[in-house]
Formats: structure tokens, sequence, C-alpha cells
């Protein structure tokens, strides 16, 4: 079965995308390999060469990798009081209904503010039950995410640590 962890992004050098490799070392190490897929990967022209019905030769390594996916784990920043607009693109973009349809999704939102995406996580779990993408139940928010890493890009605060630990341990076992 495979897994992709979405660093749901396309900003170069993001947290999100040092939290996603976070979570794919954990992950690893409790006995799960998962994938990156960062979107800093899409197409730069993708609203225009992959939207509609139209696949690009760029977009098709993305599309089989969704399609061969059985479980996302989508890391999400918050942008403007939601989630970004290039991660809805990506969706709009991937074919339907195999990219998602009766798949299952963990999600975990971060933002440079206190709240760690509680609307934008709420905004994308409504994309993805009508995409009829099981959600997991355990959502979480990381607030305050430039103080959340250690110099190594490791998560060190101790309710950050207790609750993403909890969140993969179901994750695995979802």
């Amino acid at each position: 079965m495979l897994t992709t962890i979405i660093s749901a992004t396309n900003r170069p050098n993001s947290s999100t995308y040092k939290l996603a490799q976070y979570y794919q070392k954990k992950l690893k190490e409790k006995g799960l390999e998962a994938g990156i897929l960062p979107l800093t990967q899409l197409p730069a022209n993708i609203i225009e060469s992959d939207l509609y019905g139209k696949r690009s030769a760029e977009f098709k390594p993305i599309q089989d990798i969704v399609t061969q996916t059985e479980k996302f784990l989508f890391i999400i920043p918050e942008y403007n009081g939601s989630f970004p607009g290039v991660l809805k693109v990506f969706m709009d973009a991937c074919s339907f209904p195999e990219s998602f349809y009766e798949k299952k999704a963990a999600l975990t939102g971060l933002s440079s503010g206190k709240y760690g995406n509680i609307r934008g996580i709420d905004h994308f779990t409504g994309v993805c039950h009508y995409m009829h993408l099981q959600v997991m139940p355990l959502k979480i928010h990381i607030g305050s995410i430039n103080k959340e890493f250690d110099p190594d890009n490791n998560l060190f605060q101790n309710d950050t640590l207790k609750f993403t630990e909890e969140q993969m341990d179901k994750f695995i076992l979802f």
C-alpha cells in the first residue's frame, strides 16, 4: 500500500516541507515507508496544462503517484485563513475519481500564527468529503511553527510531540 505525504504549498524552502520530512522520518521509524510529494513539483503552467481533462507530460508522473497512493497525509499551511490555492488546483488537476475516491487521509495544519490553520483544515475537510476521501478524525494543528523546530529540523515541544506521535500511530492503523 503506497503512502504519500503531500507538502501542500509551492513555496520554496517552506516549514511545510520541513514538517513533511519530519513526518516521513518518524513514520519510517515506526515501520511505514512514505514518499513526499511537494507541490513545488507541479508544472508552472498547471492551470493551462492540466485542468478540464488535459494532461501534460510534466504532470503525468505526479498523477501516477496519486493514483497508486492509498493513504495520504496532507501537511497544510495557513494561507489567508484557509488552505493554499495551489492545493485546490492540485486536487482539481488530478483525475477523478481514481485519485482520491474511497482512499484515506490524515490532515495536519500549521501556521506562523497561534491557531495552526484550524479553519483551513476544516475547509479542506469539506473538499475531501466531497471527493469521497475518508479523513481520519484526529487532525493536528501546529501554531507558531517557527518555534517548533530544533536546529536539526526535529519537533521538540512536548505537546506537539505528544499529539503528532498520537496522530502518526493512528494513521498507521487507519
